[in-house]
């Protein structure tokens, strides 16, 4: 009766690791995400200060 038991302990210790694991995960995805998020929105602002610049520039050459 001890190995089925010590078998079945190191599975549930197994599972709880695994699944401490996957939180950590989660959570690192998260955080991910919002800093890809972050990103994409300083370029998308880079890209409208730049099509602005390009557009002054491009009335001064025409005047």
């Amino acid at each position: 009766m001890l190995w089925p038991m010590l078998f079945l302990t190191l599975a549930v210790a197994g599972i709880a690791v695994l699944g401490m694991l996957a939180v950590r995960v989660g959570l690192e995805v998260r955080r991910f995400a919002h800093a890809v998020g972050d990103g994409s929105e300083r370029i998308a602002r880079a890209a409208d200060d730049l099509e602005n610049a390009a557009a002054s520039c491009a009335a001064r050459i025409e005047r």
